[in-house]
């Protein structure tokens, strides 16, 4: 595996150091590089979440202001988009709306019906509907970027994953695939064309964070180290993925009776104004809660489930 993760590296490319290219409806805007909007290092420690009391990923300031102000052309490997697969649509669109104020439309109907939630008009999720027959489990699956949606579902293969759906055009919106890791940790690819992710950031009712929770982080690690590249850092029970020398994610090792409930799987991190008020709101919207708000250095968070069982986490970033 060591000779085939050096391949790997040698193939990547090398990336102008902390770029990132700003899109809004669809134009270009701006470039954003080293010698520009990341010279001080007074801005850093805003923080984005990570479950537990387990060490923290910081973004700073001026990367979160900047993100605000339209989708971003992601990096391959970054998390772009977050999405959920129910039985229920209007039931699940009307908890999610009362608790987070999204809006809803409809978007590309690649495996059926599936809507785009929107928050201050711009895209910050999507939830779609399950074919009747189909009695699988119901989880937030977080999408990663790729400039190639079906070299990487090779790669996925090749390096022990399994690629469950796709690759396959969602419209003209992108191409996508879904696949799980070799924990069975299920997660998806998505390839932009007019799509380019999640266009609000940093604020109430957008993702922030995600974490993976499997029994053996760092096996699981090098899977994604291979297929994305990511620069893996690892600090006792958690691996932090970086794109770009930018933390995006993290793998977290969870203990039986947390795998057992649930399996191993991805867990999305949602901003909201009060953690507290927020999972009092979900249980009034028929949800549950599943952590009690706690306070940790990634803010204050609670773990709480809709009303399908989807769980997902709340978080209070500090400011």
């Amino acid at each position: 595996m060591e000779a085939i993760l050096a391949q790997r590296r040698a193939a990547l490319p090398t990336p102008p150091p902390k770029t990132h290219i700003f899109w809004r409806d669809g134009q270009f805007l701006k470039r954003i590089g080293a010698e520009g909007a990341h010279r001080s290092r007074g801005d850093e420690n805003i923080y984005t979440g990570v479950t537990g009391t387990s060490p923290t990923a910081t973004i700073r300031r001026s990367e979160r202001a900047a993100m605000s102000e339209g989708a971003i052309l992601s990096a391959p490997g970054t998390p772009c988009w977050v999405s959920l697969m129910v039985h229920r649509l209007d039931t699940t669109e009307d908890f999610y709306r009362g608790l987070f104020g999204w809006v809803f439309e409809e978007g590309p109907r690649a495996l059926g019906p599936y809507r785009l939630a929107r928050l201050d008009g711009g895209q910050v999720a999507g939830i779609g509907a399950m074919a009747p027959d189909r009695r699988l489990p119901v989880d937030w699956t977080p999408y990663l970027a790729t400039d190639d949606a079906d070299a990487a579902s090779e790669l996925v293969r090749c390096c022990g994953g399994t690629v469950g759906v796709g690759p396959l055009d969602a419209d003209a919106a992108g191409r996508k695939a879904i696949c799980s890791d070799p924990a069975g940790a299920v997660f998806g690819l998505w390839q932009p064309r007019r799509h380019t992710g999640v266009e609000r950031h940093g604020r109430p009712g957008t993702p922030v964070w995600n974490d993976l929770l499997v029994a053996e982080p760092t096996m699981v690690a090098k899977f994604y180290e291979l297929v994305f590249g990511y620069d893996v850092r690892a600090e006792g029970d958690v691996a932090t993925l970086y794109v770009q020398g930018r933390p995006v994610a993290s793998i977290c090792g969870a203990d039986e009776e947390t795998l057992r409930e649930a399996g191993p799987r991805w867990t999305t991190h949602f901003e909201v104004a009060d953690v507290d008020a927020a999972v009092a709101r979900a249980e009034e919207l028929g949800g549950r809660r599943v952590r009690e708000p706690h306070d940790t250095p990634a803010g204050r968070m609670a773990e709480v489930a809709d009303l399908e069982g989807a769980r997902f986490t709340v978080v209070r970033s500090p400011r």
